[in-house]
């Protein structure tokens, strides 16, 4: 059994109790990084309980030899994908993947996660005119993370105008009912 193996024995039950999914688990080094994730969101109170729970069972097991930092993080918004069960969670969201050498001509590939199973994905790119589905296996898979895409943003205090606005709007409103009470 690795260490890797080992920490999640013993982190699983913790992260499942607290409704917490452990999305990845590496030891690297003088680094355990515990990255979780679960539906709703994370907040810094639900990583720090999670984290002080996990600390205080690897510290009572001590399944690593010598001195470590634990990191508790969640995935981000720009998820790196390393098992199929990432993939799969991540099906319909824009990813990026970097393929290794001897996999073809086009080495980055940027589109639709379209489908992932225990085989590989299929990533659909180009446009809605002319779209186009690539099926890769996972060996052929170097690096995949998904892309976070920044929508276009309201101008600077154009949103305060507009709250001022509905704010004076509703004021009016509230205005005539008691007008027409009276």
């Amino acid at each position: 059994m690795t260490v890797a193996d080992r920490v999640r024995e013993l982190v699983l039950p913790l992260l499942t109790e607290r409704d917490i999914d452990l999305y990845d688990l590496e030891v690297a080094g003088s680094v355990l990084r515990v990255v979780v994730d679960r539906p709703e969101g994370l907040d810094l109170d639900v990583l720090a309980d999670a984290t002080r729970a996990m600390s205080h069972a690897l510290d009572d097991a001590d399944p690593i030899a010598g001195t470590y930092t634990l990191e508790v993080t969640s995935p981000g918004l720009e998820r790196r994908l390393r098992t199929p069960r990432h993939f799969a969670r991540a099906v319909g969201e824009t990813v990026r993947v970097k393929l290794v050498a001897d996999a073809g001509d086009e080495r980055r590939i940027t589109g639709v996660l379209v489908a992932a199973d225990d085989d590989g994905i299929t990533v659909r790119t180009g446009d809605e005119a002319a779209p186009h589905e690539r099926r890769l296996t996972y060996p052929d898979i170097d690096r995949a993370r998904t892309v976070f895409e920044w929508g276009p943003g309201e101008k600077p205090g154009k949103a305060r105008r507009s709250a001022k606005a509905s704010a004076a709007g509703t004021q009016g409103t509230s205005n005539e009912k008691r007008e027409r009470r009276s």
